[in-house]
């Protein structure tokens, strides 16, 4: 090969160097549809479709919202069903034997129908369940986002308080503050709302301090959004998935909470019925009717499993997705 030969080959080598490099040009294209997606992730309308996706996946959790949806409904349709009176006596009819002539799962110590009080007792404790997480969400996350978004002093407060808050047990607590408010289902349920707060306080904290060091929302910012728009476009949405999989969880210990209270006559009062109220009844009878407290101990039972199954499921989505983000 010549000296001229070879210079020209030399000088063709750039170019076929560079050849490579165009389709990574040409690739520019397709990587439009990834910006947008992150767009969208950022503004919380991709996460939440993402996670709502994931949880459609999850077999358990579907099963597990298909049993509430079914205790929901009975809730709502529950006086309009019940083949009794729930609150009408009977005393020749006392302590029946499940199955028995107009009575399929028996009646308690004063002839009350079991079926209709369960029934009617679903209401009762669902709404004790809604009105707990209402009165916990409604101190919890607002204090929680404010300590996280300001952070500094107020944050130094707050989580000291916090943190005293959690240091009491919560059942004595609990009962301290219905022995002085009244016992009373609402004053009860208030009482669990109080002290559920602080753990809602502690998630939504963690959820927004994290938010604040994201790349997206410096750059909201860097570009001139205003706070406010900044908050509801990308730290509330984002707050959306853990907070549905704390509330899915904190649910189960909130009935577990009505069911102790009213067990120990501190919640729902007579006559009206609630599966804890119903356990603490049949408690006296055990010996000669078990069912008076089985029955509504395995609703509560199923009805805890339910919520830990949906809670697990929405954790289970939420830190895929989390991994899958990061």
């Amino acid at each position: 090969m010549t000296n001229v030969e070879k210079k020209s080959a030399a000088a063709r080598e750039p170019s076929a160097q560079v050849a490579p490099e165009a389709p990574a040009a040409s690739a520019m294209p397709a990587g439009a549809p990834a910006s947008v997606s992150a767009e969208a992730l950022a503004h919380g309308g991709g996460a939440w479709a993402d996670f709502r996706r994931r949880v459609g996946g999850n077999r358990g959790a579907m099963i597990a919202l298909g049993v509430l949806s079914l205790l929901v409904v009975v809730a709502l349709i529950g006086p309009f069903i019940t083949p009794a009176d729930p609150n009408a006596q009977n005393l020749r009819a006392v302590l029946l034997d499940p199955f028995s002539p107009g009575h399929v799962l028996g009646t308690d110590q004063l002839g009350r129908d079991i079926l209709s009080r369960l029934i009617v007792g679903t209401r009762v404790s669902l709404l004790a369940i809604a009105l707990a997480l209402a009165v916990a969400m409604a101190i919890g996350v607002p204090l929680g986002f404010l300590s996280g978004f300001l952070s500094g002093r107020f944050d130094q407060v707050v989580m000291r308080l916090n943190d005293a808050a959690m240091s009491f047990p919560p059942l004595l607590l609990a009962i301290a503050l219905v022995g002085v408010l009244g016992p009373s289902l609402r004053n009860a349920m208030f009482a669990v709302g109080i002290l559920m707060a602080p753990r809602f306080l502690r998630l939504v904290r963690g959820v927004v301090l994290g938010l604040k060091e994201e790349t997206f929302v410096e750059a909201s910012r860097s570009i001139g959004t205003p706070t406010w728009m900044v908050i509801l476009r990308h730290i509330l949405p984002n707050t959306l998935s853990p907070l549905t999989v704390a509330i899915a969880v904190t649910a189960g210990y909130a009935m577990l909470s009505e069911a102790g209270l009213s067990f120990l006559g501190l919640g729902v009062q007579p006559p009206d019925a609630s599966w804890g109220s119903m356990i603490r009844e049949g408690f006296l009878y055990f010996g000669r009717s078990p069912w008076l407290g089985i029955f509504p101990g395995v609703l509560i039972a199923l009805t805890v499993f339910t919520f830990v199954t949906l809670g697990d499921g929405l954790r289970d989505a939420l830190g895929r997705e989390e991994r899958t983000e990061s």
